[in-house]
């Protein structure tokens, strides 16, 4: 199909827009219950879109090497998973004390702007109920509600995550945690409601044109555009089943503009609550990093290659030295993890450690206090802080920071290059 040029930079532009909201609910679809532990399945039949919203699923143990559904996975936490949909009224959320353990619920609208959070950073770790109500909703709020969040739309995306170190018996507290989570109406009962989905959530192939206009056709009707946008819908059937194709391939090529932070290192997403006009970084994001949350919850710095530039690769070993007292800045902790560049996954090694950071036992400080960290595919031997890499093999390391503070969130610090020394 040809269309005259403005036709076509009109539906590109519109489809741009709304692909994010395709996205999210694609991730719906993909990453809802179909059963629930008390009223049972949202259908009985086998091949039924139907899943269960308001209900909360978790993950009790961490990723290895063996896990590639998610590429470059963290290493630290345990997730707890929701959708909460807000069109038959508000929901109600019940956390437990979490003692000193870090922790957050990241809210994100339909459109993926992580607008709110409860957790460590925002609400503390105290015992807390939390009610989310969406824009239309004008009730009374319960006198024992800790914190009011708004929602800009119905659909919601809750993800969780909760720190487990290595100590024996820390991922069963951490379960038991999480088992303490209750998603309830305002008269007390379950908030769980079936919906369907549509959609073939796992398909991530690009959806034929029908699919896309009329899973956001539907998404629409509870989820308006953001503030400030104006959107052109709908758009002619034949024009997107050319372009739709064509967007999807780009934004997948096309990768995000990085902030260079020196020394090698870059931030491959930065964004706080909304990502404002910049819908081409939301579509790309959305396509290839969907679930991000803000920079102020954590952020990560990446490195690809050495100071010198050069690619990092298994070939050789490197050195990350902090200098004393010149440590990442964080409220929380920070982490520093290994990727096989060819998969974006952690990499299988005899002391089955794929990240490195403040809380790993037996980490070594130098006698004037600064830490070095030793990245190398060989067992650098007694005395040095490991994190092994892929023997041969090009590869890349995160550096999380979790709650980092302000140095970090106004680019004022001095990341240390990873140095070559062989």
């Amino acid at each position: 199909m040809t269309m005259p040029p403005q036709t076509e930079d009109r539906v590109r532009h519109a489809l741009i827009q709304t692909l994010p909201l395709y996205e999210m609910m694609r991730m719906r679809a993909a990453t809802t219950a179909r059963r629930h532990p008390v009223l049972g399945f949202a259908s009985e039949e086998r091949g039924s879109t139907q899943r269960w919203v308001n209900q909360f699923t978790h993950t009790h143990r961490k990723l290895g090497p063996d896990d590639r559904e998610v590429v470059s996975p963290n290493n630290d936490t345990v997730y707890s998973n929701a959708w909460l949909d807000l069109s038959q009224g508000p929901v109600l959320i019940d956390t437990p004390d979490m003692g000193d353990r870090y922790w957050t619920l990241g809210l994100l609208d339909a459109w993926t702007n992580p607008f709110a959070y409860v957790g460590r950073r925002t609400t503390g770790n105290r015992r807390q109920r939390t009610l989310v109500h969406g824009p239309r909703w004008q009730g009374v709020v319960p006198a024992d509600v800790s914190q009011v969040i708004v929602a800009p739309g119905d659909d919601v995306w809750l993800i969780g995550r909760f720190l487990v170190d290595d100590s024996v018996g820390d991922m069963d507290v951490v379960r038991a945690l999480q088992e303490q989570l209750r998603m309830t109406r305002l008269e007390g009962s379950d908030a769980a409601m079936r919906v369907d989905t549509r959609i073939d959530g796992r398909s991530v192939v690009t959806p034929s044109a029908q699919t896309y206009i009329d899973t956001v056709n539907t998404a629409l009707a509870g989820n308006p555009p953001p503030a400030g946008e104006a959107l052109e819908w709908p758009l002619d059937t034949g024009a997107v089943q050319t372009l739709l194709p064509q967007v999807y391939a780009e934004l997948r090529e096309q990768q995000n503009q990085p902030r260079e932070l020196g020394g090698g290192w870059s931030l491959p997403l930065e964004v706080k609550t909304h990502w404002g006009a910049d819908l081409l970084t939301r579509a790309r994001v959305a396509r290839n990093f969907i679930g991000a949350l803000g920079i102020e919850e954590a952020m990560y710095p990446t490195a690809e290659v050495d100071g010198e530039g050069r690619t990092l690769d298994g070939t050789h070993a490197y050195e990350l030295r902090f200098a004393p007292g010149a440590g990442p800045r964080v409220g929380a902790f920070w982490s520093l993890t290994m990727y096989r560049r060819s998969d974006c996954l952690f990499v299988a090694n005899p002391i089955h450690r794929y990240s490195i950071g403040d809380r790993t036992p037996g980490l070594r400080h130098d006698a004037d206090g600064g830490l070095a960290i030793r990245i190398q595919a060989s067992d650098p031997g007694p005395g040095h802080n490991w994190l092994p890499a892929p023997a041969g093999e090009p590869f890349y390391v995160v550096l999380r920071l979790y709650q980092p503070q302000a140095e970090h969130l106004q680019h004022r610090y001095v990341y240390p290059p990873l140095r070559q020394l062989d």
